[in-house]
Formats: C-alpha cells, sequence, structure tokens
C-alpha cells in the first residue's frame, strides 16, 4: 500500500483538538511517515466514513479504512443483511454508488486507503423469491443477469447441502454456509462476473480487497481470481483458523495477507490472564503466518459477538488493543462499531423508516468506560488509548523489541524510540524502568497528548529511567513524536 501522509503539524494538531482528540506530537508526522493502522469502520455509512476520513482518521495517522460490503444485498433490519448479495450493483442501505465514490475519493486526500469488504463466495440464503435493496429480483439460485442455478455447488454431502463437518474441506468449500447459495469459483462464467464487479471497485477508486469467507473458497480460486487484480491491489482474507482443521491460513498467504483469528483468540487468554509477555511472542510459531502475511486484530464484527475474542465490554479490551498496536507482528486492525444488546447479537445499526442506516454520530465521550445505549456508536478508533497507540506505532516504525522487562505483573518494552509499560494485574503497579530515551519530558499518550507546549494527559519525566505509577490492566506508553 502506498502511504499518502499528512500535512502540516499545526493542521494535524487542530484537526485532533477540533475533534476531541489530543494531538499527535509536536515534531508530528511527514510524508513518509506510516503506521500501518486500519479500522473497520463497521457499518459505517459513505458519507460518515468521507467525514472520519478527513476529521479524524488522516490526522490522527491511520492508514486505511475497511468498510462493509458495497454490493446490493438482501432487505431486513440485522446487520448481517449486508453479507448476502443479491446483485453487484454499488447501491446499500448505506449509500448510494455517488456516495461511495466520493468516500474514496475524499478519505484518498485524507491520505487513507479504502479498503472493500468483498463477498464473492455466496449469495443470499433466502428460499424463496425476493427484492433486494436496490430492486433486483432474485430467488436462491436465480439472481437474473448475473448468475443461474449452474452457477453454483449443490454439494450433495450432507442431507441438506449446509456444512456440517469442518474438518471436512470438501463440505467446508462446496457446501453451503448456512444456506447461503454458494458459488462455483472454480467457473470461468463465474470468476468473470466476480471480477467484473472488484474492477468495478476498483475503478471507484479503492485500493484493494477483504475477501469474506475466503476459507470457503479453495486457495487455487481464490488465486485465480486476485491473478489479474492490478500490482499493488491489497488484499486481505477471511481464513478462521481451527485446531485440526484441514485448511490452514497460511495456505492462502500466496493470494495476499490474511486475518490471523488464531493471534485473536491467543490475544484473549493472554490479556485475561495478565499473560502480557506471552502476547508479545505471539507470531508464526503460534499462528503459522509471517509477520508480514498477518492482519492482526482484537476482535471483529463477528468475534465480538460470537464471544471468540474480547470485545468493548470486556475490562482487559484497552489493554489488548494497546498490546496489539505496540507489537511487532503483523498489520493491526481496529474494530469500531456500535453497541448491541447481549442477547440480539444481530441487531442491525440504527435506521430510517425506510431501512436505511443513519449516520454514524461518535458521542462526545468515548472510551472503554462510557456508558452507552443500545444502537450508539462505541467508536473504539477515537478512544484516547487508541489514538496515542497510532502515534507511537509511527515513532516505533519498524524497530524490533529491545530492553525488554518483565516483574510484578507488568511487560515494558523499547521499540526503537517509543517505549510501553503494560500491566496486567487488577491493581496499579509503580515501576521503574531504565531507558535510553533523551532526558526531558514526554506525554503519555494512553492519556493524551501534546497540545500547545503541555500535555493534555499525564507527563512522563525520563532522566536515565523513567518511574511511573502503571493503572490496573492499563499502560503508560511514551515517545519522541511526543516529547515536550
Amino acid at each position: 500500500m502506498t502511504s499518502r501522509r499528512r500535512g502540516a503539524t499545526s493542521i494535524l494538531a487542530a484537526a485532533l483538538v477540533a475533534t476531541g482528540l489530543a494531538a499527535c506530537g509536536s515534531q508530528g508526522s511527514n510524508q513518509e511517515d506510516r503506521s500501518d493502522v486500519g479500522v473497520q469502520l463497521f457499518q459505517w455509512t459513505w458519507d460518515s466514513i468521507a467525514t472520519e476520513c478527513t476529521d479524524v482518521l488522516g490526522p490522527a495517522g491511520f492508514d486505511w479504512v475497511l468498510t462493509s460490503p458495497p454490493q446490493e444485498h438482501v432487505l431486513g433490519e440485522e446487520w448481517w443483511t449486508s453479507y448476502q448479495p443479491v446483485s453487484y450493483q454499488v447501491e446499500s442501505r448505506l449509500g448510494t454508488r455517488d456516495e461511495f465514490a466520493a468516500m474514496v475519493s475524499t478519505c484518498a486526500d485524507a491520505g487513507v486507503d479504502v479498503i472493500a469488504d468483498a463477498v464473492i463466495n455466496h449469495m443470499s440464503g433466502k428460499d424463496g423469491e425476493g427484492v433486494g435493496w436496490a430492486g433486483s429480483a432474485y430467488s436462491h439460485y436465480d439472481y437474473p443477469g448475473l448468475y443461474t442455478e449452474s452457477d453454483f455447488h449443490q454439494c450433495g454431502l450432507t442431507p441438506n447441502n449446509d456444512i456440517s463437518d469442518y474438518k471436512n474441506a470438501e463440505q467446508v468449500q462446496t457446501c453451503e454456509l448456512v444456506n447461503l447459495a454458494d458459488l462455483d469459483t472454480s467457473s470461468e462464467r463465474v470468476r468473470e462476473q466476480i471480477a467484473a464487479y472488484l474492477d468495478d471497485l476498483l475503478e471507484l477508486g479503492v485500493a484493494g480487497f477483504r475477501i469474506d469467507a475466503a476459507k470457503h473458497i479453495p486457495t487455487a480460486d481464490v488465486a485465480a481470481i486476485v491473478a489479474d487484480l492490478p500490482e499493488g491491489t491489497r488484499v486481505l482474507q477471511e481464513v478462521i483458523g481451527a485446531s485440526g482443521e484441514p485448511i490452514l491460513p497460511q495456505d492462502y498467504a500466496a493470494n495476499g495477507q490474511v486475518f490471523d483469528f488464531m493471534f485473536a483468540r491467543n490475544l484473549t487468554m493472554n490479556a485475561k490472564n495478565g499473560l502480557l509477555g506471552d502476547v508479545l511472542d505471539l507470531g508464526k510459531a503460534a499462528t503459522g503466518l509471517e509477520a508480514d502475511e498477518a492482519v492482526v486484530f482484537v476482535d471483529n464484527h463477528d468475534t465480538e459477538r460470537n464471544s471468540d475474542t474480547l470485545n468493548y465490554r470486556n475490562p482487559t479490551y484497552s489493554l489488548a488493543m494497546i498490546a496489539l498496536l505496540a507489537g511487532p507482528y503483523g498489520t493491526p486492525v481496529i474494530l469500531s462499531g456500535y453497541d448491541f444488546p447481549v442477547l440480539e447479537p444481530g441487531m442491525g445499526p440504527l435506521q430510517d423508516s425506510d431501512g436505511a442506516v443513519l449516520p454514524a454520530s461518535c458521542p462526545q465521550s468515548v472510551g472503554p468506560d462510557v456508558e452507552r445505549e443500545d444502537g450508539e456508536w462505541v467508536c473504539q478508533h477515537r478512544w484516547q488509548a487508541v489514538t496515542g497507540m497510532v502515534s507511537w506505532r509511527i515513532t516505533a516504525g519498524e524497530a524490533e523489541v529491545t530492553d525488554r522487562v518483565e516483574a510484578d505483573g507488568v511487560l515494558a518494552f523499547t521499540r526503537g524510540e517509543a517505549v510501553v509499560l503494560l500491566n496486567g494485574t487488577p491493581e496499579p503497579v509503580e515501576f521503574t524502568y531504565p531507558t535510553s530515551l533523551e532526558p526531558g519530558e514526554y506525554c503519555d499518550v494512553i492519556t493524551g497528548g501534546i497540545d500547545g507546549e503541555a500535555c493534555t494527559g499525564e507527563t512522563v519525566v525520563v532522566d536515565g529511567e523513567v518511574t511511573v505509577t502503571v493503572p490496573a490492566l492499563g499502560a503508560v506508553a511514551f515517545h519522541t513524536g511526543e516529547r515536550l
């Protein structure tokens, strides 16, 4: 991905202060700086994403944004309707084709690439006839002008053609995932239709794609689909690895980056148990993916609902995001969604009387301890700990971990000119850490950055070492980009 980094520091500071965020460093980021951090703005409208790119994502140093699927889908209030295509028109309850194109252009101007969620494994899961968001008529195996029954798998391996055994690779890749009409991606005709859709999105300016349900598409078929994409197109594949299953995430690495679900599960377990050193040690040995092959995350739109990982309700969630952004393994992406009832995980975002999603609106106060109502946007990407660690990561760059110290439940380490101390215990810990950073006063980016000549949060004094109180299940982080 080509980085188009932000402008002058004064503009950066003004933009972040205007949105209630601390500035990202008095010495700022330049055109070559990059965090390579993405944010999944789940179920955000195109207009809302455009505004967020300009006001927050670009100034804060995010490199890319992952959208929800842009194609026409089945009708319904639930969030998962976006993952049941009925055509490849770029018309959905999140906005029109023109709004999508304008969003991509606006984000590019802010230095933020757009990755579109591409649902190409299947079509709808409705058995009868229906009409999609943009008025397209369809039935389970008939999508006029696009697909007919011969374009779909009929696996014949289970009584209802649904996947029942995930240790059977043929079932996983030719049977239906919860009744979703499974496309025969080995067919040249099917591949041509998919390629035309991806080409259309590229014409609208997207930088790449998240291949939804890539695990359910043979890796050779994914390779054939992405082979003709322009050089530099970013490909992120959803391959949910699990112990004992024959389909492995690393099998897809030749096609592009792969979402590392094993990392997310291990991160959940270790963060809950305060084993922060183990979090730092996660990598290829645990997941099978090289660092540059893996897209790492704390949670996504599925796992925040199925308890496979932490979510915004867990007390160690913020600490896990800090650890994610501090570590050198993988390309991080932060989920930013909306509050949903525990007993109604399928609840969609707030919608108007016609079913169109209402514009996203972050509350004035955001963070892990803020109380929210059902449907209110959580806005994790605006949490100070997250924006602070994005600036920290820009300074850390590609530096490896050095000066690692573990004691009293605290993990402290340095990457380049950036230092972080993480406390996995339920009590504050006073901790002294030797550091070679230049003596002076630094801002703790977990609590606030520089505004003018002062820190908006806590100040850290460095003089050959640093002594700080690391909050319970929290962190202290500082770097040379936030030095007074």
